[in-house]
């Protein structure tokens, strides 16, 4: 018999984290999160970080773990991840992988190779980057010309084995298609995936609310402060949504109402390929926010996984 492994997520600002609290204290869980932003110490209101206060009442694992100065791969996050499951597992608790990081998420819920030969970091970091940036579909597109039989298999949502192939290539010369390949759900868990919906004007005005109070919490000086401490644009952490377009206002190359803007349209964009992301995985089952209150889809996951 597999163990239980929960996956709750869902475009940003849909309501991720309060349900996700919830839930760990109805099951007995502990939440390991998928964001590729509150890994980072001292990057708190840019990446919505859960309060200290919800992480004293509930284990948050995978929050604060590195400088803003490092880098840090989806390898990385899945040896990192998988090691807190083993050990809630082995506690008798129910993990709980929450975010909004699809990429994250595959890492655990995908059989995909990570094996150390053949790792370009520095390539890798930039597909990863290219792909929040600009698209699955764009990434999908570079593998035309030099593995056309993965190009053709491998669907543009699956950008972690889209990202592997262009890195093995990368660095071996020969396609991706002649390399062995797994069963891409055949994990060691018996998968309960949820992803939470809303009506996407509704999830819009959520989202510029949202950076409308990150701004008067205090989100340009945290920038500030980062960049005093020697945070630039070339770091990976500075590339999240929220800093980039404080950093160009910072360098004089924006106004500050345009950066805030832009971040509401970036963070509109982002929830947008969020939810394209989220539909390649058959196993996920939706739940719309504007039928099911909190208190129902809560009854609703923990009778599932109860059963």
């Amino acid at each position: 018999m597999k163990d239980k492994l929960i996956i709750l997520t869902g475009p940003t600002a849909v309501g991720k984290t309060e349900l996700s609290i919830k839930l760990a204290k109805s099951i007995n869980g502990e939440i390991i999160s998928a964001d590729s932003m509150q890994i980072y110490k001292d990057m708190d209101i840019g990446s919505a970080k859960v309060e200290q206060k919800f992480q004293e009442e509930v284990p948050h694992h995978l929050i604060d773990i590195i400088s803003p100065m490092d880098s840090f791969t989806v390898a990385e996050y899945k040896s990192l991840a998988t090691e807190k499951i083993k050990d809630i597992i082995s506690r008798k608790r129910i993990p709980i992988i929450s975010g909004g990081t699809g990429l994250y998420i595959d890492s655990i819920i995908c059989n995909l190779d990570f094996t150390e030969g053949n790792k370009d970091i520095d390539y890798r970091n930039y597909l990863e980057n290219l792909t929040e940036e600009k698209g699955k579909e764009y990434v999908h597109s570079m593998l035309k010309d030099i593995d056309t039989e993965s190009y053709d298999k491998i669907h543009p949502n699956n950008s972690k084995r889209v990202i592997r192939a262009l890195e093995v290539y990368h660095i071996t010369g020969k396609p991706f298609s002649s390399f062995k390949r797994d069963d891409l759900y055949d994990v060691p868990y018996d998968i309960y995936y949820y992803a939470l919906t809303m009506n996407r004007e509704d999830l819009y005005n959520r989202i510029n609310k949202r950076v409308d109070t990150m701004m008067q919490q205090g989100l340009l000086e945290e920038v500030i402060k980062l960049k005093s401490l020697g945070c630039n644009g070339r770091l990976q952490s500075m590339q999240g949504i929220g800093y980039k377009e404080l950093l160009k206002y910072l360098s004089l190359d924006t106004t500050l109402d345009d950066a805030v803007e832009d971040i509401k349209q970036n963070s509109r964009n982002y929830a947008k390929r969020q939810l394209t992301w989220f539909r390649k995985d058959p196993r996920v089952k939706y739940i719309d926010k504007d039928i099911y209150s909190d208190e129902e889809i809560l009854n609703t996951i923990t009778k599932e996984v109860r059963s």
